[in-house]
């Protein structure tokens, strides 16, 4: 029985890169953190040494400042394809690249040319997969942090000899959700797409009456695949950010859903992917 090199890849990850468009006296301003992985015939770096195929992961770093640049730094999915197509159409070796990318979000302040200010926690993703064969584009949120103080129920469940939980019909749902849909084409206006999509996975979050948060995120990826023909599948995860009601009876008060005690570990954690058929 021999032994052989498996699947492997290189690159240089997290590459903060702001660019700063200054083409009128009203500047615009992304803020990306990219990570780029190479893919090809490697093996001669790995069981001997030898380099010689071996792009730098430092000249991986100066391609991406230089291509935000040369290239622009406009939509980060056309960014993100730039870079992979240069690496897998410009570079021997490579056969296959990927390129991951977040924006971080900035908001004018008070509406002045030059001024912005943080407007997270959420971050803009895109990952693009890119080989001889074409690319594949998959962009998304993460960090999104959603909270209903009712709507949401869960009762009904499955018990065992171990089941403490009581059922509820009145309930805190809360999230910081990861939310990723693969695209079926390119050339497309991914800024207009992103901001509709998020609109969508916030208001059915918000207006579904919840029995679960499973049926919430199946309402929410079906509600973008229903409004986007572009988008092949939806796939979402979901820690559910438990809010337990304080017990202030000790204290002779009463607590109608009014106080609650915010946990950070352990969570539920819902995962769920809506695809087409």
């Amino acid at each position: 029985m021999g032994i052989v090199l498996g699947a492997n890849q290189y690159g240089k990850a997290e590459n903060r890169v702001v660019r700063i468009h200054r083409t009128t006296a009203r500047h615009e301003i992304r803020d990306v953190t990219v990570t780029t992985a190479l893919r090809g015939d490697f093996e001669a770096a790995h069981r001997h040494g030898d380099q010689g195929a071996v792009l730098p992961t430092d000249t991986q770093k100066n391609t991406c400042y230089a291509y935000a640049k040369e290239r622009g730094l406009d939509q980060i999915e056309d960014y993100a394809l730039a870079l992979a197509r240069h690496f897998v159409d410009d570079v021997a070796p490579v056969t296959g690249a990927t390129i991951a990318v977040e924006e971080l979000g900035w908001r004018r302040v008070a509406e002045h040319d030059h001024t912005w200010e943080r407007s997270g926690p959420a971050v803009r993703t895109t990952e693009v997969v890119a080989d001889a064969d074409g690319a594949t584009v998959t962009s998304g949120v993460k960090d999104l942090v959603l909270l209903k103080s009712t709507g949401s129920e869960f009762a009904g469940f499955l018990t065992d000899p171990y089941t403490t939980l009581a059922g509820t019909h009145d309930r805190i749902m809360a999230t910081s959700l990861v939310a990723t849909w693969r695209y079926t084409s390119t050339g497309l206006d991914w800024d207009k797409t992103f901001t509709d999509v998020r609109r969508i996975l916030v208001e059915r979050f918000a207006t579904v009456h919840s029995l679960a948060l499973q049926q919430t995120l199946w309402e929410m990826g079906r509600a973008v695949l229903e409004a986007h023909e572009e988008i092949a599948e939806v796939r979402l995860v979901a820690p559910n950010k438990h809010h337990f009601l304080v017990d202030l009876a000790p204290f002779g008060l009463e607590n109608p859903g009014e106080v609650f005690h915010a946990a950070d570990r352990p969570y539920g954690l819902i995962e769920a992917t809506v695809t087409r058929d």
